[in-house]
């Protein structure tokens, strides 16, 4: 007699990490954000993009971290790393001369077009919340080949009209959220993929404009247990980004 399997269970940010890393399958040289890019491109790199390059902010590049920083501060980044240089020099030899072929952000704010704030929420000169701020993603954003997006939604944060335009948008490729995948067209953000369990009414409800949605709209297929079990052993054991 056989014994039911337990089905394995997932949470919707472990769900937002996969289709992220995902994303990643075929690219090469890519620019890390702290927080949740951070993640998502280091399981890419023990997946889908085995020699993916990972760069960081401090000056690190082709980073081998033995486990996932903490920050782009965080001394494991220089762990096996190709090179390491100041910033001035990877800013301006490596993503200003055009070897970044993506730049992988989160942020506060996003609007249809795929413009990011991470500087202020409400009036510049006297926000309700005052944010981490640009740091590297305004260049970035704009020298980069192109740009992968991964953020919660919320009304809060899929807004009509951004309190500050920290990055522009224009070369926005992919957005991955809890709810679902974007990815542009003729300049606007089209939902191309439903996660498992969320339904359209649900991330209408958690965006504030009416979004485009594809014609052939899709459902994310689901983590896999390799997948899931380096997130929760590997990557993040204490939850951090998970829970």
């Amino acid at each position: 007699m056989s014994q039911a399997t337990t089905p394995v269970v997932w949470s919707a940010s472990e769900m937002m990490i996969v289709a992220a890393a995902r994303e990643l399958a075929g690219q090469r040289v890519c620019f890390v954000g702290v927080g949740l890019p951070n993640i998502a491109v280091n399981l890419a790199k023990r997946t889908v993009a085995p020699d993916l390059q990972l760069v960081y902010e401090a000056g690190v590049f082709g980073a081998r971290p033995a486990r996932l920083p903490l920050s782009i501060g965080d001394p494991t980044i220089v762990t096996h790393a190709t090179a390491v240089t100041s910033m001035f020099e990877l800013f301006g030899y490596y993503l200003q001369g055009g070897l970044i072929d993506v730049g992988f952000l989160g942020a506060a704010q996003i609007d249809r077009r795929g413009n990011l704030n991470s500087t202020v929420i409400g009036p510049y000169e006297a926000p309700k919340t005052r944010l981490p701020g640009s740091g590297g993603a305004c260049e970035i954003a704009q020298n980069a080949k192109s740009i992968f997006v991964i953020m919660r939604q919320s009304p809060r944060s899929f807004v009509e009209r951004l309190d500050f335009r920290t990055s522009v948008g224009e070369r926005v490729r992919v957005v991955v959220t809890d709810l679902g995948v974007y990815h542009p067209v003729d300049g606007e953000l089209e939902l191309d993929a439903l996660h498992q369990g969320v339904t359209l009414d649900q991330v209408k409800g958690a965006m504030g404009w009416s979004p485009r949605v594809s014609q052939s709209l899709g459902v994310t297929a689901p983590p896999s247990d390799a997948e899931l079990s380096l997130i929760r052993d590997d990557l993040d054991p204490a939850g951090i980004y998970t829970k």
